[in-house]
């Protein structure tokens, strides 16, 4: 490799050793516990798919250029240096790692390999291997924030059309204003995906609801997160911030997407907004008297898929098993849920790159869980899940039926 580009490398690694990283690049005893929380080693069982064979690339790389034994002792110390064949293995360990943080759950020192994993995308990125799909996709999202005046006619007519699907679902007497676009002073703003399903089924509970809204011009995905730019990923996520404040709403509401939620949850700071999920909303208008479902309409088993970035992550657990108790006769729960859930193996971007039997091959404790409930219906409420879920359904040959929560609720509203 070029001296050149290998100081580069390891001045973006120093530019990211913050005092938590250093700490789980020192700590892990390499004990082997998060060996079999991880879904991609329950369904491919390598060491490199384990948690601490991903993160030990980088522990190696760390300790060849930031500790005294690395320097004066590599053999002793274990120290990798930085070759063209290293990056490839950072952009195995880096993209085949959801960052469902499920192995966090059980080491003993609550090492997060996701965290310890981000120099390894900071890397892929200084070196210019970055996956071209997820860069690509983060580039155009910039981008639309930088010119999102020329994006609003063909919008409209887009949103045009589907007010008149909402119309027909409702049986408003008009389509006309059933998704208003930027509507100074709603109460909520609320962000969907590319998917017209990610914009109707809302549409359709927001108009039932009675609620006073608006539909943002942005996607809710943030594939700066994905990628690992934290500088994208920011200017992603503040466009959204930006329309909220110029809009004076009270809400924003983030679409079934457990990292769209996440980010301005969690990671931005205090925000002149609150910031909610779309199904915590619905289970919010149910409670309220807002809307009403078709209790017990669902006569077939049903079971729940916890989202990572929405559950372990984000905190929401009993929210959507509410509404699903309501709305079904027979629900199952999946062992283990909540929090020690096993990950569907779609997050952290992976469904958008090139690699479908792999996450079929990761999807093995998935398929494994939703087989032992029974249920004819799985439910999710993340995008990425679903996708996901779809394709351990195809790839498993799996008799099962994929939704979406929003949707189905959508479905039986009275």
């Amino acid at each position: 490799m070029d001296p050149q580009k290998r100081a580069a490398l390891i001045g973006r690694i120093k530019t990211s050793l913050s005092r938590q990283l250093r700490y789980y690049l020192d700590l892990c005893t390499r004990c082997g516990l998060c060996y079999d929380t991880c879904h991609v080693y329950y369904g491919i069982p390598k060491k490199e798919y384990s948690p601490v064979g991903r993160a030990e690339i980088v522990r190696r790389i760390y300790k060849k250029y930031f500790r005294p034994s690395g320097w004066l002792f590599p053999f002793w110390g274990d120290s990798k240096e930085i070759t063209e064949t290293t990056i490839e293995e950072l952009s195995d360990a880096a993209f085949s790692c959801t960052g469902c943080r499920r192995c966090m759950m059980y080491c003993p020192f609550a090492i997060d390999t996701p965290v310890v994993l981000s120099i390894a995308k900071a890397m892929l990125i200084e070196y210019g291997a970055a996956p071209e799909e997820l860069t690509i996709l983060a580039d155009g999202a910039v981008e639309k924030g930088e010119s999102i005046a020329e994006f609003k006619e063909g919008y409209r007519h887009v949103i045009g059309d589907l007010e008149k699907e909402v119309a027909t679902r409702i049986n408003a007497s008009s389509p006309e204003g059933l998704i208003p676009l930027e509507k100074k002073g709603a109460e909520i703003l609320f962000v969907g995906l590319a998917g017209a399903h990610s914009i109707v089924n809302p549409a359709i509970i927001f108009n039932k609801a009675k609620v006073q809204w608006t539909l943002s011009w942005f996607e809710a995905v943030n594939f700066g997160a994905f990628l690992g730019d934290p500088i994208k990923t920011q200017r992603i996520a503040q466009r959204i911030i930006n329309e909220a404040i110029e809009l004076g709403v009270k809400e924003v509401v983030i679409v079934e997407c457990g990292t769209a939620y996440r980010i301005p949850k969690y990671l931005l700071g205090p925000l002149p907004f609150k910031v909610s999920s779309i199904i915590e909303v619905i289970h919010r208008y149910i409670q309220n008297g807002n809307i009403k479902i078709k209790e017990k309409a669902i006569q077939e088993a049903v079971t729940y898929h916890d989202p990572c970035q929405l559950g372990r992550n984000g905190g929401i657990y009993e929210q959507p098993r509410e509404i699903l108790q309501l709305l079904c006769t027979d629900y199952r729960e999946m062992s283990p849920n909540r929090a020690y859930n096993w990950c569907c193996g779609g997050g952290g971007g992976l469904v958008a790159l090139d690699n479908e039997q792999f996450r079929i091959q990761s999807g093995k404790a998935k398929r494994d869980q939703i087989t032992a409930t029974g249920a004819r219906i799985v439910v999710s409420a993340c995008e990425n899940c679903i996708f996901q879920l779809e394709t351990i359904k195809t790839g498993y040959g799996l008799d099962i039926e994929v939704k979406s929560l929003t949707e189905l609720v959508a479905e039986h509203l009275v």
